[in-house]
């Protein structure tokens, strides 16, 4: 059942991702303006509270990261890519994208643009990631 959840809360979370990202491409500024006021404390709250669980204990471990067998010195790599993402933007270098997909361990950032036939029909729960999958139309 835990397995069902979770895979109905990352799809939950990657399609509202996936809906963030069609707007800012596509709204106009009226839109844009009005999911930027909603949306902006949302988005930053998570982040605080994502970097949160990962501040540094008092020997320099990440407690969220580490486990009892292999500790995790901070910078662990959630800082590092809220770093990479927040902070340096287009500024910082880009790294081969083959690495960058097997170190997330997600699909790479490229994903194809859903249609009819590739969208899935209430049945989240029981596929595979969305990135792994092509989803046959339900007919």
């Amino acid at each position: 059942m835990d397995e069902i959840l979770g895979q109905v809360l990352r799809n939950a979370v990657w399609e509202r991702l996936d809906m963030l990202s069609e707007l800012a491409s596509r709204a106009d500024a009226p839109s844009l303006v009005s999911v930027a006021r909603s949306e902006l404390p949302r988005l930053t709250e998570g982040w605080r509270a994502m970097l949160r669980a990962h501040e540094p204990d008092e020997r320099g471990d990440c407690p969220t990261c580490s486990t009892r067998w292999h500790r995790c010195k901070a910078p662990c790599s959630v800082w590092q890519v809220a770093h990479e993402h927040l902070v340096a933007g287009g500024l910082a270098p880009q790294q081969d994208s083959r690495k960058q997909s097997r170190r997330r361990n997600h699909a790479p950032t490229a994903v194809p643009p859903r249609t009819p036939e590739t969208q899935p029909q209430g049945r989240h729960a029981l596929t595979t990631p969305r990135h792994a999958i092509a989803v046959a139309p339900v007919r």
